[in-house]
Formats: structure tokens, C-alpha cells, sequence
């Protein structure tokens, strides 16, 4: 006898990044070339040496680290969160609109959960984030694709043609992942204007705002008095701190549907790790120095890889930010057999761009997602090295 599966989820895609582990475990490594994995956008190494002691000192000294705490969130970090982001974005943010999430991913389910069911509609730009994707699909929720233009980014006005009656939200996440792309303030201004006049919510995933080559505040939504009525707004300490095991992320919106968040939290998580409420918490005190010059590295990296992109014959960069580059390629076989063959012939581990892509879109076809944040600048030189090495 076979137990009954929610058809749903059945219909949801397995995890890409797994998937791409299992291309590990089926190939041989070329010989001599250790693995370049820039598969996955998340901090490798561990927390710096002051967190990790002020992690351990919690654990040793504060019993509530042990503890459920409050359902949305730490009060001091919530109440941190408000003011450093009042303070960044020129606006005003409560304590009362943050919510503490057992990482961001968790942010964007809890978001959804207030705002889609069964048979809504979600516009989502492709390339999309996989994991939002999936997320919408294990819900019933038709996910409507929004096919980006020059530079990776959509356009408010092709969105605005594909809003329905059963229209719930747009999405938008910047510095973009997969494409890197950082979403110019007008542009996000206009969506933001777009989905209020449509009663839509706007969920603006901010996971790699740290990492932003522009200075100052990447838009100004906070600063209006009316932000509350549309906007969501997603965060992950997780890279910034480098917490990604301790699963610490924020939901900043209006406290009546953080009130309907707090429904969902605590019926899937309780509340976020209490150990990485407080490294958050001591990350945003102490850390500012240190993170700046995660920033400056980053960015080193992402010129690097731009720059070496574009020595590659036939290949063409279509984003570069964050963690990430979003490159076409030259070579004849469709991106998802070319992301398996590069494990053997070249020993590097990247997903196609048909992770990211409505199934059967000839874009994602051509298009590989790079995450190179992880690799320093020699690796990313060994990297092209490698690609070049394919030919054309």
C-alpha cells in the first residue's frame, strides 16, 4: 500500500542544491584539479573569532539561550533592528513591525502565509529565487512569471500587465539572487507604487543588502508614512554574520499582519534559535568594522569575476552583484547537461539556469548562475581558467 502524498508537493521540484551534490557523488573529479564549488550562495567559513566567543560565553552564562523565547523575536533585537534600519533607510520602523524568523527563507513562508492561498497568484521575476519558487508551489500558489530585461531587471509596466483579480503580491529580491542585479531605487519605487494602487503587497527580499556596491540606502520606501500599507521586507543575518547554521532572519511589516505572521511562526518554528537571536544581536553592536570589510572583499571579488568573464570567448555576463554572476555561455548542450559535465571534465560545481527558469524557457537554457562569493580572487582566476578550457 502507498501512503497518500499532498499532490502539491509532489508537483514542487526537489532542492537544487542537492540535486547538484548528488552530481557529486555520481562523477569523478578530474585528476590533479581539487572542486571549485560555487554552487551555493552562503558563508562557508564560521563566524568571526569575537562572535563565536560571545556565543560561547551565552551559552555558558545565559540560561535563556537555552529557552523558547517570544514568538517573533528577542525585544532587544527586535527594538535594535527598528532603529538601525530607521536610521539607514531615513524612515521609521517600530519595534512592534519586526519580526525575528528562523532564517529568511522562514521570513518569505511566513510572509506568504498571510497574504496567499490556494489558487492566488504571486509575480515573481525570472530568474527566480528556486526556494520561493518551490515554497509557492507546495501551497497551491500559481507562481506568474515576470521575464527580466536589459541588465536583469523587470519592468514595473509589464508587471502591471500581469496583475489579476487573484494577484496577492510581487516579488522582488535586490542585490538580486541569481542574477546579482541591484534593482535601481526608481525601479523598486515604481513597483512599490504599482502594487499599492493595485492593493498587492510588495515583498522586497533584502538577504544580500550588505553586500551592495552603491553607498547609502538602496531605495527610500521606508521613509514614506505609508510604507506599512504595502511593503514587506525580508533580511538574513545569517550572511552577514556568518549565522547561516544558527538561522536568523527578520520580517519588517505592518504589526496587524506580523500579529497573522506570528500564527504561522508558531505553529512551525515556535521562535527563531535563541543562540542566534543573540549573536545577531551582538553582531549589530560590535561588528560594524568587520562587516565593512566583508563588503569591500566581496566587491573585490565581484570585479574580479566580471573582469575574467570577460576574457571568455563567446561567454556574456548578464549580472554581477552580491554573491553572484549570471553568465550565458557559448557551448552547444543546454545549461542543466553543462552544469553536469563541468563536475568531470573540470571539476566545478555551479547550477543551470534552468533551476531558475519556468521549465522549458530557453533563456535559463544558455544561463549559469555563479556563486563565487565563497572562492577568493585566486580561485575565481583557477575558475576561468577552468572554463576557458572548454572551448566554444
Amino acid at each position: 500500500m502507498t501512503l497518500p502524498l499532498n499532490p502539491a508537493m509532489a508537483a514542487t521540484e526537489a532542492p537544487p542544491v542537492m540535486e547538484a551534490r548528488r552530481w557529486l557523488a555520481e562523477a569523478r573529479l578530474p585528476e590533479g584539479l581539487p572542486l571549485i564549488n560555487v554552487s551555493q550562495a552562503a558563508p562557508v567559513e564560521p563566524p568571526p573569532a569575537p562572535l563565536r566567543q560571545a556565543m560561547a560565553e551565552a551559552v555558558l552564562t545565559d540560561p535563556g539561550a537555552h529557552l523558547y523565547g517570544p514568538v517573533l523575536g528577542l525585544p532587544a533585537l527586535r527594538a535594535e533592528v527598528a532603529a538601525r534600519w530607521s536610521a539607514a533607510y531615513g524612515g521609521q520602523v517600530a519595534p512592534a513591525q519586526v519580526a525575528v524568523t528562523p532564517g529568511c527563507n522562514m521570513a518569505f513562508c511566513a510572509a506568504m502565509a498571510t497574504l496567499a492561498g490556494p489558487g492566488d497568484e504571486v509575480i515573481l521575476p525570472v530568474p527566480w529565487y528556486f526556494n520561493h519558487k518551490m515554497w509557492l508551489d507546495m501551497q497551491g500558489v500559481r507562481t506568474v512569471p515576470l521575464p527580466c530585461g536589459p541588465g536583469m531587471l523587470p519592468d514595473p509596466a509589464a508587471a502591471a500587465a500581469l496583475v489579476t483579480a487573484r494577484t496577492r503580491a510581487i516579488v522582488l529580491v535586490t542585490p538580486n539572487n541569481p542574477t546579482g542585479a541591484e534593482y535601481p531605487a526608481e525601479l523598486v519605487r515604481a513597483m512599490f507604487a504599482l502594487a499599492r494602487d493595485r492593493g498587492l503587497a510588495l515583498v522586497l527580499d533584502e538577504t544580500y543588502r550588505d553586500f551592495d556596491s552603491r553607498a547609502g540606502a538602496p531605495h527610500d520606501l521606508f521613509a514614506r508614512p505609508d510604507w506599512p500599507g504595502t511593503l514587506i521586507h525580508l533580511y538574513s543575518f545569517s550572511k552577514a554574520y556568518r549565522l547561516t547554521g544558527h538561522r536568523a532572519g527578520a520580517l519588517i511589516a505592518d504589526a496587524a499582519r506580523l500579529a497573522e505572521a506570528e500564527k504561522f511562526l508558531d505553529t512551525a518554528a515556535i521562535c527563531a534559535p535563541a543562540l542566534g537571536q543573540r549573536a545577531a544581536l551582538w553582531g549589530l553592536h560590535n561588528l560594524a568594522p568587520w562587516l565593512a570589510g566583508e563588503r569591500a572583499e566581496i566587491l573585490g571579488r565581484r570585479a574580479a569575476m566580471a573582469a575574467g568573464l570577460a576574457r571568455l570567448p563567446g561567454w556574456r555576463l548578464l549580472g554581477c552583484g552580491a554573491y553572484f554572476a549570471y553568465a550565458e555561455h557559448p557551448l552547444p548542450e543546454p545549461s542543466n547537461r553543462l552544469a553536469r559535465r563541468l563536475v568531470a571534465d573540470a571539476g566545478v560545481l555551479m547550477l543551470p539556469g534552468t533551476m531558475f527558469t519556468p521549465p522549458g524557457d530557453p533563456d535559463g537554457q544558455r544561463q549559469l548562475r555563479i556563486a563565487f562569493a565563497n572562492i577568493g580572487r585566486p580561485g575565481i582566476d583557477a575558475l576561468i581558467d577552468r572554463l576557458g578550457s572548454l572551448g566554444t
